[in-house]
């Protein structure tokens, strides 16, 4: 059995025996520690939080509270493995320096991609229909635990602010590259008009397919996880990332740039989940869903330019120009995405 980080004191915190368990490390997750313990009763999640990433634990845990005491998880069809509190009600328990959390464990399959529409579709609807469920609670109760996680102009700003103090040299392809992004601010003109209309939600944030867990047999989704992000947003964020993410016949780190390309069966597949699992959606809401996916793929692309022209100083990289070639992939998707014409009738997709 692997050892965990203070063994006897997570014990006595969740008066539990972990040496009854079989414990191993668990995932392909790049932020936290995490561990599986597994007995003949039950199975569960341990994780060593990550401060360097989310610098607010306890914004997090204050999200994560008001989730289980108001949510009405009952009324999602799927599992939502919120943290368990320990013996004095906290769902981070701090141990010495490090903080520890445990969770629920679901089984279930687990991917980085899909290729059939109806699985995007099932991922969509149940994205959507967690925004559904929480639509019922207060927005302002909520803190936002990445401040301008999905801010276009923030973003847009720190991108510019990057191309007047970078070190790179910028030759005539990087200049491309840039006069690309800046060429696109209309993009984030129509941002700003968005979020004027439409009302804050409780959303995911990070709608990627592997943050659910589907059935063995593929037919529904067991569960939505990483739950950190969840906090005040707007819907086309949710919509959008998957777009940008399932849509995509290349994913972000891919290089065969002219491959790049939007799957329309999946892109249709998202478009209707998203709707058949939300009764909630204004108008505006609905509208706005195209616009979604060309800003999340906008807003990545400048992020990953901003910290190619930064020094590659916050995305992990294998090699130095990786996030250049990331901010290349997602400028490909985004004229793709363009070319796709959704937005020519924002309130259906024929």
């Amino acid at each position: 059995m692997e050892q965990i980080p203070y063994f006897a004191e997570l014990n006595q915190s969740y008066n539990i025996d972990l040496s009854q368990y079989n414990v191993k490390r668990f995932g392909a997750g790049h932020i936290h520690q995490t561990w599986l313990a597994e007995s003949g009763i039950d199975s569960l999640i341990i994780q060593r939080f990550n401060k360097s990433v989310f610098q607010n634990p306890d914004l997090i845990a204050h999200n994560h509270q008001l989730l289980i005491d108001q949510l009405e998880i009952d009324k999602l069809d799927f599992e939502f493995p919120l943290p368990i509190p320990n013996c004095k009600g906290r769902t981070l328990c701090l141990v010495r320096e490090a903080y520890f959390r445990v969770l629920p464990f679901v089984s279930g399959e687990c991917f980085q991609s899909i290729n059939n529409p109806t699985h995007a579709y099932l991922a969509a609807k149940a994205f959507a229909s967690l925004i559904d469920v929480a639509s019922g609670l207060d927005v302002k109760l909520f803190q936002e635990v990445i401040p301008g996680f999905h801010d276009l102009k923030l973003r847009y700003s720190q991108f510019e602010g990057a191309t007047t103090s970078t070190n790179m040299e910028v030759d005539e392809e990087l200049e491309k590259l840039i006069n690309f992004y800046q060429s696109k601010y209309e993009l984030v003109t129509e941002y700003e008009n968005w979020v004027k209309v439409l009302p804050k939600r409780i959303t995911h944030n990070d709608t990627k397919i592997n943050n659910l867990i589907f059935q063995p047999d593929l037919s529904r989704i067991a569960a939505i996880i990483d739950l950190d992000t969840i906090m005040p947003g707007y819907v086309f964020n949710d919509f959008g990332d998957l777009v940008r993410t399932v849509a995509c016949t290349l994913d972000e780190n891919a290089t065969d740039f002219d491959q790049i390309q939007v799957d329309v069966d999946k892109y249709k597949a998202i478009f209707d989940g998203f709707l058949a699992g939300s009764s909630f959606m204004t108008a505006n809401e609905r509208d706005s869903l195209h616009f979604g996916g060309e800003m999340m793929i906008y807003i990545m692309g400048l992020r990953f330019l901003t910290d190619y022209l930064n020094g590659n100083v916050y995305y992990q990289t294998r090699y130095d120009k990786q996030n250049f070639d990331r901010a290349t992939n997602q400028m490909q998707l985004l004229k793709a995405l363009i070319s796709c014409g959704f937005r020519k009738d924002n309130l259906s997709i024929k």
